[in-house]
């Protein structure tokens, strides 16, 4: 019950964070991706706060021996670059650049129900469930016996 109350006051404050720095508006983040037109530098503001909120955070969360709702730490153990994430990174950054949207951003902007951004979650949940049968599909087929 905790870790669920936590992790609903802190996708509160995301969400809160995301629409007074204006992530929540595509023609916004647009402005800031067009470097050579009209460019909005104000979320490289908001981009560099939250990196240093991460950075200094981060340091003093991993001094402790375990999170505070947890027996233990989950941290990634990967390393390397391969080819899906080299993928996944460019069809965000498209996606992104195109539509003016990242997942976080087009959920909390959700409410206001703008054609735009009922198209780009559909869109997205489209794909997150795409993703999830090519998934079964080749994990299935990667153990079925010949």
């Amino acid at each position: 019950m905790k870790q669920t109350l936590a992790a609903f006051l802190l996708g509160l404050l995301f969400a809160l964070g995301l629409g007074i720095s204006g992530m929540t508006q595509p023609q916004k983040v647009i402005a800031f991706l067009d470097v050579t037109g009209d460019w909005d530098p104000s979320l490289l503001l908001v981009m560099a706060s939250a990196t240093l909120v991460y950075l200094l955070c981060y340091r003093l969360i991993t001094l402790r021996r375990a999170p505070l709702l947890a027996e233990k730490f989950s941290l990634s153990t990967a390393r390397h670059i391969d080819a899906r994430l080299i993928a996944g990174s460019v069809l965000f950054g498209v996606g992104w650049g195109l539509s003016g949207y990242c997942p976080g951003p087009a959920l909390v902007a959700l409410p206001g129900l703008a054609p735009a951004t009922l198209v780009f979650v559909a869109s997205m949940l489209a794909g997150m469930l795409l993703f999830k049968l090519g998934e079964k599909w080749h994990n299935g087929r990667a153990v079925t016996p010949r």
